[in-house]
């Protein structure tokens, strides 16, 4: 079964769909949502197969595809996967019919086309496929800047009132990061031919070129940049609130629960294992940015007056959790941010949802114009706090596991990082429980008065119910996941010179004559 080309599949099948959703018809739209439910179902079903395939004690990269593409720059259309990208796919797959089904009573959102809605969503789902399964850097600079299209689209077209500005916004702070890691990419081109005798994209043979430790330096913050937007990092983040807030709520799961994700996989897959003694060396630097935007996105998201904006800005405090994580060098850290990663898309994608069936029923973005929901709705106030509970980390809950694991992996090498840090956990209660407060309880007021405010439909409970369920199983079982993370943090880990058994690491200093030989 390990010979199937499950990851071509995922990516083919999802590309395929799309084109076939794009042809149907005109005024065909409850076939063009059964065929994207479908394909999008199918998707599913191939990731749970290949991890079923994936061997967690075997080699590091598995399920591999390579074809030549460009033998005469060395590239290769070269696919595999190890568990921190398997993971990453699972939640691609889980995530997908969710919007799905979530997007399904909606005529066009924006008022425009349902066929290109649902069309652009399918070729998304194969880009972000391509992105995370890529061994070839050139292959995954490729899928890294396609990715962009529909996206672009998406929030262009079917988005907010100010979705053009939001589109064009993202799309330019994300070329221009493409841009800035191109030149990176072409320099480790430059730096194999040099040393092997022909240039090659492979990450295996580029994992093992001996760089320059100046030369790493530059290379890493062409990457790092890059990363850095797409995660977003502070300063970097000034997208996302923007794209987050006029993106349908469909898309805003997929920006904030997978896209934004490629920014802190390419930190781990990317920056640590190439350019090892650039990372330690601003590690330091990356750390202060990693808590400043735990603190900066806490207090922004207690300050929001904007439903769809308070999700984006927690969002950008979760990925400082995540970048202290993996910049800490140690197994349990990385392994923790990882595991966050997951466990961030289930969670804020749960509480876009929620934030979107409220709109939904209001028509209106604004926390004051809610108040008193649970009165009227007490499914959808209990939803909303089961997903508030994820993003605060409740012991008990999928993100507590991920956010212990990050600090108690962290506090060995960055101890001064890790207790500031601990204040992001305080104030993400406050900035969680007092928009609940807000919205679900109190004395009914505004749109909730105003308005007819029916409770969860059958169709709206089909939607969170999954993601629920993982909030909950995987708050108290994340084993699962965690067995297929951990060799790859491992391997990680060795790569960069540190134990992988989570201790500090010790490292002789690097001369320029050592890293030229």
């Amino acid at each position: 079964m390990s010979d199937f080309p499950w990851l071509l599949a995922m990516i083919a099948v999802p590309a395929v769909g799309g084109a076939a959703v794009a042809a149907l018809p005109k005024g065909r739209d409850l076939l063009v949502k059964q065929v994207t439910l479908a394909v999008s179902a199918l998707v599913l079903v191939l990731a749970v197969l290949a991890t079923v395939a994936f061997d967690t004690g075997g080699d590091r990269f598995q399920l591999t595809t390579s074809v030549s593409w460009i033998p005469a720059f060395g590239v290769d259309f070269a696919l595999g996967v190890d568990g921190i990208a398997l993971v990453m796919l699972l939640l691609i797959g889980v995530l997908v019919p969710v919007v799905v089904v979530a997007s399904w009573e909606d005529t066009g959102p924006g008022g425009r086309s349902t066929k290109a809605y649902f069309a652009w969503l399918l070729v998304l789902e194969a880009m972000m496929v391509g992105v995370f399964a890529a061994t070839d850097v050139f292959l995954f600079y490729v899928f890294f800047e396609a990715m962009l299209v529909p996206m672009y689209f998406i929030i262009g077209s079917f988005g907010g009132p100010r979705r053009q500005y939001a589109a064009v916004k993202f799309f330019l702070y994300s070329l221009l990061g493409g841009l800035v890691m191109l030149a990176s990419v072409i320099g480790l081109y430059v730096v194999s031919n040099s040393q092997l005798g022909e240039g090659t994209f492979a990450f295996d043979a580029l994992r093992q070129l001996d760089i320059d430790p100046g030369v790493q330096k530059l290379l890493f913050l062409g990457f790092f940049v890059a990363f850095a937007i797409k995660a977003p990092l502070v300063p970097f983040h000034t997208w996302l609130p923007d794209s987050g807030a006029e993106a349908p709520i469909g898309g805003g799961v997929l920006l904030v629960g997978v896209l934004d994700k490629v920014g802190t996989f390419g930190f781990i897959r990317y920056c640590l294992p190439l350019f090892p003694d650039a990372s330690r060396t601003f590690a330091p630097w990356i750390l202060g940015l990693a808590v400043a935007g735990i603190l900066y996105g806490a207090l922004l998201a207690m300050g929001q007056s904007d439903l769809k904006r308070f999700v984006t800005y927690t969002s950008i405090a979760h990925f400082g959790f995540i970048a202290l994580g993996i910049f800490a060098f140690t197994a349990e850290g990385g392994s923790g941010a990882v595991l966050y990663m997951v466990n961030h898309g289930i969670s804020t994608g749960i509480l876009f949802l929620a934030v979107g069936m409220l709109i939904s029923r209001g028509g209106s973005r604004s926390i004051a114009d809610y108040g008193g929901v649970a009165k009227k709705a007490p499914v959808l106030a209990g939803v909303f706090l089961v997903a508030g509970l994820s993003s605060l980390a409740l012991p008990g809950t999928n993100s507590f596991v991920s956010e212990f694991l990050v600090l108690l992996g962290s506090f060995p090498t960055r101890p001064v990082f890790t207790i500031v840090a601990t204040a992001g956990i305080v104030l993400a209660a406050l900035y969680v429980l007092l928009v609940v407060q807000r919205t679900m309880h109190g004395p009914s007021r505004g749109l909730v008065v105003d308005k007819p405010f029916p409770d969860l439909r059958r169709r709206e409970l089909a939607v969170v119910a999954p993601l629920i369920a993982l909030i909950l199983v995987l708050g108290v079982y994340p084993q699962p996941l965690l067995a297929l993370i951990d060799p790859a943090v491992a391997a990680t880990m060795t790569d960069i010179g540190s134990d992988p058994g989570g201790t500090p690491p010790v490292h002789e200093p690097v001369t320029a004559e050592q890293g030229a030989n």
